[in-house]
């Protein structure tokens, strides 16, 4: 089959992969300048490679690892793997073992810095329980509602950054059921699926420009600069309008069997209502393309800052990030030490990357007091801001009974990303499955 994707974000390239894999011909087509969506290389003032936001990967994410073992990238050697730390600068918080699972959580809960005994066994006792009940809860309930009753430090200094940095979302608004299958994937499905994995290169080219250069090494074109302005259906296949002259012409001469919407949900939308007009269109399938493109639409999304900043005091060599005291003037939940990630880059020597996961106020206003909160909870009365990076549309709001648009409009037209309907919260591992399960469907209703 002739597949175009549009998007060239880690979903989009995820799925042209596998199609690859599987002996078909996708087309990639994105519309900005560079590969990657939301998790994509940004260079900062003074020539500094970073990203458009600081990311971080757990062990349990073995489908973003297995593609880029598939186009030539080697994780161990990419991403720092260290056991789940929330680690404060005071010394207190959580530290796992390097053990296997589920016993470095037990250890780790069992041995936690600052924690009493009944703090301890408090969170012992509700994980137990989660387990008994296989990690399930109503639909209807909060990260709040599944850990009720647990101890005050415990909620502050574990649950909601934990909540925080998974779901985007505090405990009181995020869904519990979601949160408690990434506590499952990750405390339980296996060995080190805990580990927090954090990038040693730029997001770009941890996955997505390998992926590019590997699906042209095979024969297909990843087009960048190049929006798709409309999609027409030509009988059972579609035709594409795009804004790039260079393939414009060429795109008039071409027809594809199927195509994937590896967009964000917002343009995944208007290409599907501009298709639902098209008479061409059965009429059934234009329905449907509405009512998927106001699922779509009705999404709501948070955003994500990231503050670079430089300072001339450094983290342990030991652990490259250090969990921080959130508050109502404290927004972050982290901060990480680049020198330590990237030693022999001497521009990355000396900066730190603070992150917001649940970003509710402006630039500036956000910009200083995450300069104030390392000079209180850190004690770094020389940080300057280098770059604040506002992501505005992150990641969709994981409520409790969140409505997510599914994977197939009809008519050979599909769509995938972090936030079409699935098991994850909106994280690299969850678009990058969603990706292979729509190149997995799509092959199969072809078949059929």
């Amino acid at each position: 089959m002739q597949v175009a994707i549009i998007g060239g974000g880690w979903a989009g390239l995820a799925a042209a992969v596998q199609l690859s894999l599987s002996g078909h011909q996708p087309t990639v087509f994105e519309a900005g300048r560079q590969l990657g969506g939301r998790a994509r290389n940004l260079e900062l003032p003074g020539c500094t490679i970073a990203d458009n936001g600081q990311h971080i990967l757990i062990g349990a994410y073995a489908e973003c690892q297995r593609l880029m073992r598939v186009v030539d990238v080697t994780p161990e050697q990419a991403l720092l793997r260290r056991p789940l730390a929330m680690r404060y600068a005071d010394g207190g918080g959580l530290s796992f073992p390097n053990l296997p699972a589920p016993l470095d959580a037990l250890v780790g809960i069992a041995s936690a810095s600052g924690w009493s005994l009944r703090e301890r066994a408090a969170l012992l006792g509700r994980a137990l329980r989660w387990r008994v009940q296989g990690f399930r809860c109503a639909d209807a309930a909060t990260v709040a509602d599944i850990c009720s009753g647990l101890p005050k430090r415990l909620l502050d200094e574990f649950i909601e950054p934990l909540c925080v940095s998974a779901l985007n979302l505090p405990a009181v608004q995020a869904s519990g059921s979601i949160f408690l299958r990434v506590l499952h994937d990750a405390l339980f499905a296996g060995t080190g699926g805990s580990h927090f994995l954090v990038p040693r290169c730029g997001l770009g080219d941890l996955f997505p420009v390998p992926a590019a250069q590997w699906l042209q090494d095979r024969g297909h074109a990843v087009h960048t600069a190049s929006r798709i302005q409309e999609l027409s259906p030509q009988g059972q296949q579609w035709l594409l309008r795009c804004t790039n002259p260079a393939i414009a012409a060429e795109l008039e001469q071409s027809r594809f069997d199927a195509v994937l919407l590896a967009c964000p949900p917002q343009e995944a939308a208007r290409l599907a209502l501009l298709a639902a007009e098209d008479l061409r269109l059965p009429a059934r399938d234009g329905v449907h393309y509405q009512h998927w493109a106001q699922s779509a639409q009705a999404l709501e999304h948070t955003a994500i800052a990231t503050v670079y900043a430089r300072s001339s005091h450094r983290l342990a060599a030991g652990l490259p990030w250090l969990a921080l005291q959130p508050g109502e003037q404290a927004p972050a939940q982290f901060v990480f030490d680049r020198g330590h990630l990237q030693p022999s880059d001497r521009t990355q020597q000396g900066l730190m990357a603070f992150v917001v996961s649940d970003c509710r106020t402006d630039r500036q206003a956000l910009e200083q007091q995450v300069l104030e909160q390392a000079r209180q909870q850190l004690g770094w009365q020389d940080i300057q801001a280098v770059l604040t990076v506002v992501e505005k549309r992150a990641t969709f709001a994981c409520r409790p009974g969140v409505k997510r648009p599914g994977l197939e409009l009809g008519h050979g037209l599909w769509a995938c990303g972090d936030y079409v309907s699935g098991p994850y919260p909106a994280t690299l591992e969850g678009a990058v499955r969603c990706a292979l399960a729509a190149a997995e469907e799509l092959v199969h209703k072809d078949q059929d």
